[in-house]
């Protein structure tokens, strides 16, 4: 399956709807949803941040995706690759480490403030499961690109959407009884991070 949208700042994306002005309000909701938000001025930041997470959440596989479209999320990888953590990247690696390993990490398109939520182009298997399937899971974002509402997301998407398999993210995975208590982390992440890049967090030139 192909991307809904090859490029989404360049295809989809304008000023009047997409723009930091909303950072604000997509980090309260998302905190509000037990998201948890690391902003960073720059990508080698970014993988100090994660360095400090993996011994923390006990990790010793992670499943990576976005490491061809980002060049410098790429790099990341293979940093801690070297550092002795086991990096999967590649699609068959990571259906087969999906059920074991302990981190997840992607990319995602853009934040919604009115809700929180982050919106991925979950258009491979790989991608997906590495959203559903680890215990944490960490997504890159640039925080430039957050919109308003709900509504405005589906404007900015109904600009490219052709077919494809779309996903929004609020939070780690919840669930609660008829009790009402709530449980974190039951049919997906218990731990979901947002990791927002300032600087260094972008695409390809292909």
């Amino acid at each position: 399956m192909e991307k809904v949208c090859q490029n989404w700042p360049q295809d989809a994306f304008d000023n009047a709807l997409v723009s930091d002005k909303y950072w604000d309000a997509f980090a309260k909701h998302a905190e509000m949803a037990s998201a948890e938000i690391i902003r960073v001025a720059d990508m080698e930041t970014a993988e100090e941040e994660i360095k400090k997470l993996i011994p923390e959440l006990s990790v010793k596989e992670i499943i990576a995706t976005g490491g061809e479209e980002y060049p410098n999320l790429a790099k990341i990888y293979e940093n801690l690759k070297n550092a002795g953590t086991a990096v999967y990247t590649d699609k068959f690696d990571i259906a087969e480490h999906a059920p074991s390993a302990e981190l997840g990490i992607s990319t995602v398109e853009f934040g919604i403030g009115e809700t929180g939520s982050v919106c991925a182009d979950l258009f491979s298997y790989e991608a997906r499961v590495t959203s559903m399937l680890p215990r944490n899971h960490i997504v890159f974002l640039n925080p430039r690109y957050t919109v308003e509402t709900v509504t405005t997301a589906f404007e900015v998407i109904s600009r490219v959407f052709k077919k494809g398999y779309m996903g929004f993210i609020t939070g780690p995975s919840r669930t609660a009884d008829i009790e009402r208590v709530l449980s974190l982390g039951v049919h997906g992440p218990h731990r979901f991070f947002i990791m927002a890049v300032d600087n260094g967090f972008e695409r390809s030139a292909d």
